[in-house]
């Protein structure tokens, strides 16, 4: 039988070899061994280029960055061939930040900055985020704090809350954690971002079956994470947050809920952090008529699980990313499919998007030492801050072009010859699926199969929207009549940034009054507002890191800072804290200076969507960059701060 193993052990070890990546296979190689000369051998033999530099330019590379010639991918497996055995342990555990920064600049092929560092090494899970706030006071007992939702941020929140000594609990509406993930059921509901990225930091996945998760894998993994730390004993499910009151006698927040049965509890906490996101209610179209259909109209957001799509006359409305990856899903299974486009999305292409991961992959990942910590890094360094430079405007570009620089023309192009590849007997689709403003305008959608169920016969593309609903189908805006047995609002969310709960501060004044009903949110790094003591918003306005990655670093970042300011309380015997009015509106003076120099805010054309306000202010980009937003997350700042004493 060991005999047996050994074989199955070895064969596995080479399939790992041969289809794994070269560059983190070369990196395990360098902890295995210990041998630190593997990256003088082999990194001598790559061109290590400026981050982001064919972005700049506007060059597109024949090759995706980072990519290892097929040289020297060939005999680093050859080596690891040589070295490796299938309970290989490491001689070299996390190196320290010279060596590090010398390895992901060979892992990446890019020239890795030391202010990367310490964000890399978390990032990539390395090592844990690192308190900065002295903790010499442990939380008491009465230190209560609530969180509202137990979705991904939610459940981050809990983690670090319990690990930092935190009594709190979690309430959460649904009756099951995952927010987005636990809702989102529509057919091809899936992560826009790569599997082995969007996770976690501390709590790297070896085994996902793709590169870009479905939505019932994703919520499988926070379904794992939630048992893993016993969490569930923390969360009150089926209970709804009606109200949060700051009691200035008390220095405390009285959280009103309501439970299933309608049982309304008063609760106290010394601080209330909302992981809710900024959009959760359905933006429902209100169309005439639509009341009077016969058929079935469904939302994406409250799909039906048991709806038979079997030869029926579909009529899907959107062409965001909810739109394209219902429709690349259901198109086999329909009699007919009207895709009705009102403005349309940049689509770019993406080989994994639908891509398994191989066997030898995932093995490599759980099997080789510190393998899968370097393919994440990989994986976030070409999806984050090199991307910078594609949301900036250069002026003198936009000037006299669609495109707002040659960064963003290299976008552009790379979508308009998708477009001609993909129709290039329908210059009739082109033209209704060519949007008039810059990429990074709205968000830049990647193609799951819409473009190639497009093609089909069956199906049929409006660049309309609807006008009237009849009960037996739909009038569009450009003058068709399109029957249908099904209607699917693929509509997206109404933007609201914690507006729903009745959420009241100093002097009774309501954050949605603040917030202008999150028609104009403005919050201090996202997370605070003057006179609402120990109110963390996560999510908050102009915290999406739009450029890249995803919204896993920014709920990592935000509960980071956030434990900071609880343990300064502690650490001050100091009852509350809040942003200063000053700060506040500095910050912000801030962030609209540099959001001022994005499409954000200069999208080349008239643009409906949730990332600018009706006065076209962006208030959910963030403009900085992630490594710039991490930093400044990293600890409280005291002089931007009013204090409470006991």
């Amino acid at each position: 039988m060991t005999d047996t193993v050994s074989i199955a052990s070895e064969t596995a070890l080479h399939q790992a070899i041969a289809e794994c990546e070269p560059a983190p296979l070369l990196m395990s190689l360098v902890h295995v061994t210990g041998d630190t000369g593997l990256l003088d051998e082999f990194g001598a033999r790559l061109s290590i280029e400026e981050p982001g530099n064919h972005y700049r330019t506007g060059t597109r590379p024949t090759v995706p960055p980072g990519t290892y010639p097929d040289d020297v991918a060939a005999d680093i497996r050859a080596r690891a061939r040589e070295l490796l055995t299938p309970d290989a342990v490491a001689a070299l555990d996390v190196p320290d930040d010279d060596l590090f920064r010398r390895m992901a600049t060979i892992c990446t092929a890019q020239r890795v900055d030391a202010e990367f560092v310490p964000l890399l090494l978390e990032q990539a899970g390395f090592a844990k985020d690192r308190r900065h706030v002295p903790v010499t006071v442990q939380p008491p007992a009465d230190f209560d704090v609530v969180v509202i939702g137990a979705g991904i941020v939610g459940i981050n929140a809990a983690i670090k809350l319990g690990e930092a000594g935190f009594p709190y609990t979690v309430f959460e509406a649904n009756d099951d954690i995952g927010g987005t993930w636990h809702r989102n059921t529509y057919p091809g509901a899936a992560v826009d971002t790569p599997s082995h990225y969007y996770s976690y930091s501390f709590e790297l996945k070896a085994d996902w079956s793709r590169y870009y998760p479905t939505g019932p894998e994703y919520q499988d993994y926070l379904l794992g994470v939630v048992e893993k730390y016993r969490l569930r004993e923390h969360i009150r499910f089926g209970t709804r947050v009606l109200s949060a009151t700051w009691l200035a006698n008390e220095n405390r927040w009285e959280v009103v809920t309501e439970d299933r049965g309608g049982a309304v509890t008063r609760h106290r906490a010394r601080a209330v952090v909302t992981a809710l996101g900024m959009l959760n209610e359905p933006n429902v179209p209100e169309v005439p008529g639509m009341d009077t259909f016969a058929g079935t109209v469904v939302h994406t957001a409250d799909w039906d699980t048991s709806l038979d799509l079997s030869g029926k006359r579909v009529v899907v409305l959107g062409t965001g990313c909810t739109s394209v990856q219902v429709v690349a899903s259901i198109v086999d299974q329909v009699e007919a499919l009207d895709v009705v486009v009102r403005s349309p999305h940049w689509l770019v292409p993406e080989k994994t998007v639908g891509g398994d991961v191989p066997a030898g992959e995932k093995w490599a990942q759980a099997n080789l030492p510190f393998y899968d910590r370097w393919f994440r890094l990989r994986t976030y360094w070409f999806a984050s801050d090199n991307l910078y430079p594609l949301p900036r405007i250069d002026r003198e570009w936009a000037a006299t072009h669609l495109s707002a620089s040659p960064a963003n023309d290299m976008v552009l192009r790379t979508a308009q010859e998708y477009l001609r590849q993909s129709f290039p007997d329908r210059p009739d689709l082109i033209e209704k699926l060519t949007p008039d403003f810059r990429p990074y305008a709205k968000r830049i959608v990647k193609d799951p199969g819409f473009f190639k169920a497009l093609n089909r016969e069956h199906v049929t593309l409006h660049r309309a929207s609807f006008r009237e609903v009849t009960p037996d189908g739909v009038h569009t805006t450009d003058g068709e009549f399109v029957p249908a047995d099904v209607i699917i609002l693929a509509t997206g969310f109404q933007l609201q940034f914690t507006t729903t709960i009745d959420i009241t501060g100093r002097d009774g004044r309501m954050l949605a009054d603040v917030w202008k009903g999150g028609e104009d949110p403005r919050a201090y790094l996202g997370v605070q507002a003057p006179g609402f003591p120990n109110l963390f918003v996560t999510a908050g306005p102009n915290s999406a890191p739009n450029h890249g990655a995803g919204h896993n670093i920014t709920g990592e970042e935000q509960v980071h800072y956030l434990i900071e300011c609880l343990q300064y309380l502690l650490e001050n015997d100091l009852a509350a804290l809040e942003v200063t009015p000053e700060a506040l509106d500095d910050y912000n003076r801030r962030v609209d200076e540099a959001l001022d120099e994005t499409v954000w805010v200069h999208p080349g054309a008239e643009v409906n969507g949730y990332y600018r306000n009706s006065a076209g202010r962006a208030v959910v980009p963030c403009p900085w960059r992630l490594v710039d937003y991490w930093t400044m997350l990293r600890e409280p700042h005291p002089e931007d701060l009013t204090f409470t004493p006991h």
